[in-house]
């Protein structure tokens, strides 16, 4: 892969995204109830898809949840989780949100730079949304931090 990424809504089906969407999942049974919601941006070099990110809306008005994100692990660090998020405020702005969320785990410090990186600031805090309850195994570790809390983030698209 060479080419230059492209970003665009996807329309197939999201059985074929799967393994990207389960780089940003850890959990089977949480990813199975929400794979088919929403939007799909998918980021695309040559005819190979290499990274996606999923839109949802959250039931309030002018509100939109970036659900699920990822790019494949070799394409990491390149821009393309960059371009993927930029195409994401565009359409959803396109649709009428005006403030956009995501959530993410406490421990994991690479996306939490990201998602800051890009215009988040973090809102508020969850304990305990990744346990066993939820359908997360207890013995997750990420960046040396044991799996356990989830922090939301919002930027404004206006």
């Amino acid at each position: 892969m060479t080419g230059t990424p492209v970003v665009e809504l996807y329309a197939g089906p999201r059985a074929g995204l799967r393994p990207l969407f389960e780089l940003a999942e850890d959990s089977a049974a949480q990813l199975d109830t929400y794979l088919d919601q929403g939007d799909v941006l998918v980021a695309r070099i040559d005819d190979d898809g290499v990274g996606h990110l999923q839109l949802v809306g959250t039931g309030r008005p002018g509100e939109v949840e970036l659900k699920n994100m990822a790019v494949d692990e070799s394409l990491q660090g390149t821009g393309i989780g960059r371009r993927l998020v930029h195409a994401a405020f565009e359409h959803a702005r396109s649709r009428g949100a005006h403030r956009m969320l995501v959530a993410t785990a406490t421990a994991d410090i690479g996306n939490l730079r990201f998602y800051q990186r890009v215009g988040f600031r973090m809102v508020a805090v969850d304990r305990d949304a990744f346990v066993p309850a939820t359908g997360y195994p207890d013995d997750i570790v990420i960046d040396g931090i044991v799996l356990r809390d989830r922090v939301w983030l919002d930027t404004d698209l206006g």
